[in-house]
This record gives C-alpha cells, structure tokens and sequence, in this order.
C-alpha cells in the first residue's frame, strides 16, 4: 500500500478553483502515472481514501469515477477499484506487443495454450499465399502485462519460416528476428465484436462484452506474407491512436 495521499487543500501553490472531487481526481491521477500504484493493485476502499484525503465519501467516490472514465482505473464488482494497465498504440507503428509493454514499463508475458504445426485453413492459405495443404505454425496464447490478461491471441506462420514453434518463448517477433523472417509492414484491421462465453472466460470479463478484434496480416520485404495474427483485445486496456493531418 503507497503511503497516504497529500489532501489537495494542504498543497502549497497557485489556489485552484475547480471542484474538489476533480482536484482529488487530478492528485490520484498524478499518483497513478508516477507508479505510486502498481498495475492490478487495488485502491484503497472509498472511506479510507475519504479519510486519507479529509473529504467525503461522495467525493471520493465522484474522484474515482473520473478515473475508471480516463481508463486508469477498473471496478471488479464485490472487490474493490484496481489500477489497469493500459496500451496506448500508435496505428503508424509496425511493434510487437511485448516491444509495447516494455516502452510503457509493463512485463510482458505469454500464456500458452497452443504452439503446434498444423494444416493451414482455407483462410490462413488466402490470407498467407499458401498453397492447398500447406502446413503451417499455430500460435495460441493469452498476452499478460505485469500478470493481468490484456488479449487472447492467435498466430499463424508458414511451417516453412517456423518449423518448430515450441521454440518461441516470450516474443514472436523477437524469434522472427533472429531467423531472418521479422515482417517489415503489415495490414491491419479492427472492429468490435461481444465476446463469447468461451472467449470472456479467457480474457475475465462478463460475456458479451465488447473487444477489439484486430486482424493483421505481416510482409516481409520481398512482399511475401508471413504471419497472420487475430488478437481479441479487452477494450478497458487498450486505446489505438492515429495521427491525421490535412492534405
């Protein structure tokens, strides 16, 4: 548990006029984006932080709900607020996601569920270039960050520039490097989607809840497909930025 929070009265500096709730909500802010709280940790309750901070209860309350609205806070109904982790990915980069995490300061992790050779669907043979029986490498897995599930994921690779899949430990793009196979660009697609029962279990959220469902397909510089990747995204983690300018 960090130590008390400074109530915002008692900070010295230029008088701010704003409401108290949104001056309680800007100090835990604060206190959120320089690691005061670790990802997953649980805020403490309502009364204590009304205590902690010499204010209300429906202060307190109004203050948090500022930041489960900036995406830096997730209520777990009969538990308590936890700081979430969160992704902020530009659309313009080419990154994996363990190169993500670790530019934010997050542990990525894998949880594997899959890594096997296996024969390409009609899909994966559209999307890949492949031929008719083709063979290819199916990656499975659940992407952590500092132990909190952000996405379930699916890659698949020709078994041609991935033969032995159960090589790959924690990033994929990391494994493709060093095999002279790391795409250089990629296409990409997003939408939402309800999770299913199956898929809400896996990533800890009520079925039919709405995730990114993203869809990217990666070349290598001779144009050639080589991986195609489905990740279902929890939408309370993740926020895709893109820069448009007028032409």
């Amino acid at each position: 548990m960090p130590a008390p929070v400074t109530p915002p009265q008692a900070n010295a500096g230029q008088h701010d006029s704003s409401p108290l709730y949104m001056q309680v909500a800007r100090k835990l802010i604060d206190d959120v984006r320089a690691g005061r709280y670790q990802v997953d940790q649980a805020l403490p309750s309502e009364r204590l932080l009304a205590e902690q901070l010499a204010v209300s209860r429906v202060t307190a309350r109004k203050a948090i709900d500022q930041l489960v609205v900036q995406g830096l806070v997730v209520r777990r109904r009969g538990s308590g607020n936890y700081i979430a982790p969160r992704i902020e990915q530009p659309l313009s980069n080419l990154s994996s996601f363990s190169e993500q995490l670790l530019q934010r300061g997050y542990r990525p992790r894998s949880r594997w569920l899959q890594r096997a050779i296996v024969s390409a669907s009609a899909d994966e043979q559209l999307s890949l270039g492949l031929s008719p029986h083709a063979r290819v490498a199916r990656l499975e897995r659940l992407r952590l960050a500092d132990d909190v599930v952000m996405a379930y994921e699916v890659s698949v690779i020709p078994a041609t520039m991935l033969p032995r899949p159960q090589a790959v430990g924690g990033s994929l793009y990391e494994h493709l490097a060093h095999s002279g196979h790391l795409p250089v660009r990629a296409l990409q697609h997003l939408r939402a989607i309800n999770a299913s029962a199956t898929l809400a279990g896996q990533l800890g959220i009520a079925p039919g809840q709405a995730v990114l469902f993203i869809t990217r397909v990666g070349y290598l510089e001779s144009g050639q497909a080589v991986e195609l990747t489905h990740s279902y995204c929890r939408n309370d983690y993740y926020d895709f930025v893109a820069e448009m300018r007028r032409a």
